[in-house]
C-alpha cells in the first residue's frame, strides 16, 4: 500500500476524494502505527503502516489507496515509564482522538486491563468520514431573555412514548418525530439541552454489574456522536444527528450540548488504556508529583490537561466541529471549574476562557458553565467571565429551602426572584447569566422533591452509598408513595409552587424533563446506571399528571407573552425617572413594604413581589416598546393562612387572581385596592392588574 508524507493538518483522518490523510500528535512517542482493519469485526489489523513523518510534534502520512469507511486504530510505541509520566504501550490499539466515527464500540474483556495483552479484537475503533453534504437550517438564535431550556436524556425522553414510531424510540431521530417535536412546542420551551452525546463508554465496575453509564458522562470521543442513540447503526449516527438537528432548528428550537472536556473515560491509574493515555499521557492529564498517578478535580478518576497546548486546541477544535459541522447552538460544560485551574487555583482568566473570548465561532454560542468541580477552591457560582451564563445552584438551594418551609430565606429568595443580581451584576452580566433550575439530572425529580426526605438508591447496587445526602427536600409528611389524599394534594401543591416560582422568577428557566407531568424516579437521586424504565419517562400520565402538565402549559404562556417575567436588565428598585412608582416592590401581608427589620426576621416565610410591567422602560430587539401588564406575585410556604392586602402602593390598579396553587382551578376574581386576599399555606398566588379610572372623592 502506497504512503506518502502527507500533512499535519488537521488532526485526524481526513478523506480528500484522492486518498486519507492521517495526523496524530503524540510529543514523546519514538514511533506511530496506523492500523487497518477489514471490518469492525475484526480481530485484528490487516494492515500496520507506519506514519513516516513527524512534524511539530505531529506524526502524519498520506495513503492515496484509501477512501471514506476504512475501519482504523492506532498503535503508538514509547516509553513505559509510569514514573516519568509515560504510559506507552503498542500491544493496545488506540482509538483517535479526532475520530468523527465510531465503526465499534469497546468491548469488556480481560485484554482491556491487563498491560500484556493485545486489544485489536476488543478496542474500540474509529472509521474515515467522507465529505457529505447535508442541509441543515440555522438555529433560531434565541436571545437569552426568552429561553426557557428542556434538560433531557435522548434515549429517555423517547423510550416508552407511544407516540413514537418503536423503531425510532429512544434514538436521534425518536428526538426529531412530530410527537416530540409537538410536546416541545406546545410545552414552549426554547431550547433542549441534550445529556452527553458524545462517544462515551460504561465504566469496568458497572459492567460487571450488568449496568451502564446511562447518563453518559464518560467521554472517550469528542467528535463523535454516540452510536448507540443512532436507529440507523454506528455508521448513520453523524447524519441522523444531523437531520435531528434540522428538524428541531425547523421548529425554532436550539439544540445545547452537555459536554465532558473535564475529564475521559480512561479513569485512574489503573484504567483502561484506550486512547489519550497511550498516545501522551503527560499532554493529556494532569500528573501527581508523582508522574505515576493523576491529579483529580472531577471525582471521576483524572482531569484533562487544558493546560497543554495540544489538549486546549483539542476542546477547541472539538466544540468548533460541533457547532460548523454538527450545527448545534450551544453548550453546558459538565463540572466547568476544572477547565478553569490554572495549576491548582481557579483561575477567570486561563487560556481556555481567553481563546473561547477571541473566536469568532464559539463566542457567538450559547456557553453555559456549571459552576463547580470537586477540588479546592472549585465552588465558583457568579465568577465566570462575560459571555458566560451559569447553572444557579444557589437559586436551586434557595427556592428548595424556602418552600420546605425554612426560616430566615425570605431575603436571599427576593433576590433569587429578580435575576440574582448579587452574583451576576458585578461584571456587567444581564439576568441572563443566570440559568435557574430547581431540579437536573443529577438528584431528585420534581415529583421526588416533594415525595421523598431521603435518597433510596439500592437499585444502583451501591448499598445506597451513591449520590448527594443534601437534598433540601421535603416528603409533605409520608416518606415515598401514600394513599393519604391530603400528603398527596400537598405533593401536587408543592410541585406547582416549585414551577410556578421557576417560571416567574427574572433568569433563564431550566425545566428537567418529565417535570412538568410529575416524573418519579422513586427516590433515586443518582440514576447515572439506570438504563431502565426508573429513569425512562413515562408517557402515560394519570390525572394528576395531565393536570400538572396544563398547569405548566399556562406558566410557559404567561412567560412567552408577559415582558415582566424575562426583563433583560436587573431591576434597580428605586424610582423610575423621578416616577414615583418603582420597578419592583417587596411587600408584606399588610400591604407595606418590607423594611430592613422585616427582611431580617427568622420567621418570616411569606413575601410578595409586584412587578409593574406598565413601567418597563427597555425596548425590543427592533426599538419597539415592550411595557406590558402588572403582576403580583405572592409567596406562603408557612403552615397558616395569611390575609394579604392588595395593591397598596398602586392605587389606580384592581387585582384580578390568574392562578392559585392551592386550587386545581385559576380564580378568576378580582380585588380592589386594598382588598384582602386569603393566601393558603404552603400556596403560590398570581395577580394580574387592571387598570381602571379612580371615582372621584366627593362622589
Amino acid at each position: 500500500m502506497r504512503v506518502w508524507p502527507g500533512r499535519p493538518s488537521p488532526l485526524g483522518a481526513s478523506c480528500t476524494g484522492q486518498g486519507v490523510n492521517f495526523a496524530l500528535f503524540s510529543e514523546n512517542a519514538t514511533k506511530v502505527e496506523l492500523c487497518l482493519f477489514d471490518s469492525p469485526k475484526a480481530q485484528v489489523e490487516s494492515r500496520r503502516i507506519t506514519l513516516p513523518e513527524k512534524t511539530n510534534q505531529v506524526w502524519h502520512g498520506f495513503l492515496p489507496d484509501l477512501e471514506a469507511g476504512q475501519t482504523y486504530g492506532y498503535r503508538v510505541h514509547g516509553p513505559n515509564e509510569p514514573s516519568r509520566g509515560h504510559r506507552f504501550n503498542p500491544r493496545k490499539v488506540l482509538l483517535d482522538p479526532y475520530a468523527k466515527l465510531i465503526a465499534r464500540s469497546l468491548i469488556w474483556d480481560d485484554a482491556v486491563l491487563d498491560p500484556e495483552r493485545d486489544t485489536a479484537a476488543v478496542a474500540p475503533l474509529a472509521s474515515v468520514v467522507g465529505g457529505e453534504a447535508t442541509t441543515v437550517s440555522s438555529g433560531p438564535r434565541t436571545p437569552w431573555h426568552k429561553t426557557v431550556i428542556y434538560e433531557l436524556h435522548v434515549k429517555g425522553f423517547t423510550k416508552r412514548n407511544p407516540n413514537v414510531p418503536e423503531k425510532l424510540r429512544g434514538t436521534y431521530a425518536g428526538l426529531a418525530s412530530p410527537a416530540a417535536i409537538e410536546h416541545f412546542q406546545k410545552l414552549g420551551v426554547t431550547a433542549v439541552e441534550l445529556l452527553p452525546v458524545h462517544y462515551h463508554i460504561d465504566e469496568h465496575f458497572l459492567v460487571t454489574r450488568g449496568r451502564s453509564n446511562y447518563w453518559g458522562y464518560n467521554t472517550l470521543g469528542y467528535f463523535a456522536p454516540d452510536p448507540r442513540y443512532s436507529a440507523s447503526g454506528p455508521e448513520g449516527a453523524a447524519r441522523e444527528f444531523l437531520k435531528m438537528v434540522h428538524q428541531l432548528h425547523a421548529a425554532e428550537i436550539e439544540v445545547i450540548l452537555d459536554v465532558v472536556y473535564n475529564h475521559s473515560a480512561e479513569g485512574n491509574q489503573d484504567g483502561p488504556t484506550l486512547s489519550f493515555r497511550g498516545i501522551d499521557n503527560t499532554a493529556y492529564y494532569r500528573l501527581a508529583a508523582d508522574r505515576a498517578s493523576y491529579i483529580d478535580f472531577t471525582g471521576c478518576g483524572n482531569s484533562l490537561n487544558v493546560g497543554h497546548p495540544r489538549t486546549l486546541q483539542l476542546i477547541m477544535d472539538s466544540l468548533r466541529h460541533w457547532v460548523t459541522e454538527m450545527r448545534v447552538d450551544g453548550f453546558r460544560f459538565d463540572l466547568a471549574s476544572a477547565l478553569a485551574r490554572d495549576l491548582w487555583e481557579v483561575d477567570r482568566l486561563s487560556a481556555f476562557f481567553d481563546i473561547i473570548q477571541q473566536d469568532p465561532v464559539l463566542s457567538e454560542v450559547k456557553l453555559i458553565a456549571e459552576p463547580w468541580d470537586v477540588g479546592p477552591g472549585g465552588y465558583q457560582v457568579g465568577n465566570f467571565p462575560v459571555l458566560w451564563s451559569e447553572w444557579n445552584g444557589k437559586y436551586r438551594d434557595c427556592v428548595r429551602r424556602f418552600w420546605n418551609g425554612k426560616a430566615g430565606t425570605v431575603g436571599e429568595l427576593a433576590t433569587r426572584l429578580a435575576g440574582s443580581s448579587d452574583l451576576f451584576a458585578d461584571d456587567g452580566r444581564h439576568p441572563g447569566a443566570s440559568v435557574n433550575f430547581v431540579t437536573a439530572h443529577d438528584g431528585f425529580t420534581l415529583r421526588d422533591v416533594v415525595s421523598y426526605n431521603q435518597k433510596h438508591n439500592e437499585a444502583n447496587g451501591e448499598e445506597n452509598r451513591d449520590g448527594t445526602n443534601d437534598n433540601e427536600s421535603w416528603n409533605c409528611g409520608c416518606e415515598g408513595p401514600t394513599d393519604n389524599s391530603e400528603v398527596n394534594q400537598l405533593r401536587s401543591r408543592q410541585q406547582r409552587n416549585f414551577l410556578a416560582t421557576l417560571l416567574l422568577s427574572q433568569g433563564v428557566p431550566m425545566l428537567l424533563a418529565g417535570d412538568e407531568f410529575g416524573q418519579t424516579q422513586h427516590g433515586n437521586n443518582n440514576a447515572y446506571c439506570q438504563d431502565s424504565p426508573v429513569a425512562w419517562l413515562e408517557w402515560d400520565l394519570s390525572d394528576e399528571g395531565r393536570a400538572l402538565l396544563d398547569f405548566t402549559h399556562m406558566l410557559m404562556h404567561l412567560r412567552k407573552t408577559q415582558p415582566v417575567f424575562r426583563r433583560r436588565r436587573f431591576f434597580q428598585g428605586r424610582p423610575i425617572h423621578g416616577v414615583e412608582i418603582k420597578d419592583i416592590y417587596w411587600i408584606k401581608s399588610d400591604g407595606n413594604e418590607m423594611s430592613e427589620a422585616d427582611w431580617n426576621a427568622g420567621q418570616v416565610r411569606c413575601l410578595c413581589m409586584v412587578l409593574p410591567g406598565d413601567q418597563i422602560t427597555e425596548t425590543g430587539e427592533e426599538g419597539e416598546s415592550i411595557a406590558g401588564d402588572s403582576f403580583s406575585v405572592l409567596l406562603n410556604a408557612g403552615d397558616e393562612p395569611l390575609p394579604f392586602r392588595l395593591g397598596a402602593r398602586r392605587r389606580d390598579l384592581r387585582w384580578k387572581c390568574v392562578f392559585d396553587t392551592s386550587a386545581l382551578t385559576a380564580k378568576s376574581r378580582t380585588f380592589e385596592h386594598m382588598s384582602v386576599f386569603p393566601l393558603q399555606p404552603h400556596s403560590l398566588a398570581l395577580f394580574q392588574a387592571e387598570v381602571f379610572k379612580m371615582r372621584n372623592e366627593h362622589e
